[in-house]
């Protein structure tokens, strides 16, 4: 006659397969960051924060711009409210180790898409980001982005485009950003 085999687990088994896998999720919640340790991921933290956009020339509001760390300080988000027809845009901006450059992908909910990398050659404590447009008719145009913090709580952002290959630039959209929190 052979023993009776128990179909109970022994609590200390038991114990080792549930706990083990909420060691490890503690574990790496509490790890550091991998980008948080690099220089090269801090270099749009002025930008951080939320923010009231004006017209540099007019002096009215245009919207609100709330810029925020994500992917545990990997990649920053830019969440953007018009405010004459609260048409919204976001950006995902990440840095491309690889290439030691910031890019930008930016789309609206009116359809426009633009993607730009950070211009190395930028002197100063701004960034500036730069690409080109493609058009429906097989046509281009550049497109560039400066962001220059003006004091803690103040930004510039400027928005140029050229249709000559960059030889002249032509402002479509000058703003201060106003920290509003």
């Amino acid at each position: 006659m052979r023993p009776a085999i128990s179909s109970k687990v022994p609590l200390t088994l038991t114990l080792c397969f549930v706990l083990t896998p909420v060691f490890a999720q503690t574990k790496a919640a509490n790890a550091p960051a991998p980008c948080d340790g690099n220089p090269a991921y801090h270099a749009l933290d002025f930008w951080l924060g939320e923010w009231d956009v004006f017209d540099i020339k007019s002096g009215e509001k245009d919207g609100t711009n709330r810029i925020e760390k994500i992917l545990k300080g990997c990649a920053l988000i830019e969440n953007w409210k018009e405010a004459a027809s609260e048409g919204e845009g976001k950006s995902l901006f990440y840095y491309q180790p690889a290439k030691a450059e910031w890019r930008q992908v930016w789309v609206t909910d009116s359809g426009p898409m633009k993607e730009k990398a950070a211009q190395s050659a930028y002197p100063g404590p701004g960034i500036r980001f730069q690409g080109t447009i493609p058009h429906r008719d097989g046509t281009s145009h550049l497109d560039r982005t400066t962001l220059l913090p003006v004091s803690h709580d103040r930004v510039r952002q400027t928005i140029e485009i050229s249709r000559d290959a960059g030889k002249t630039w032509e402002i479509v959209f000058d703003a201060e950003y106003r920290r509003s929190k």
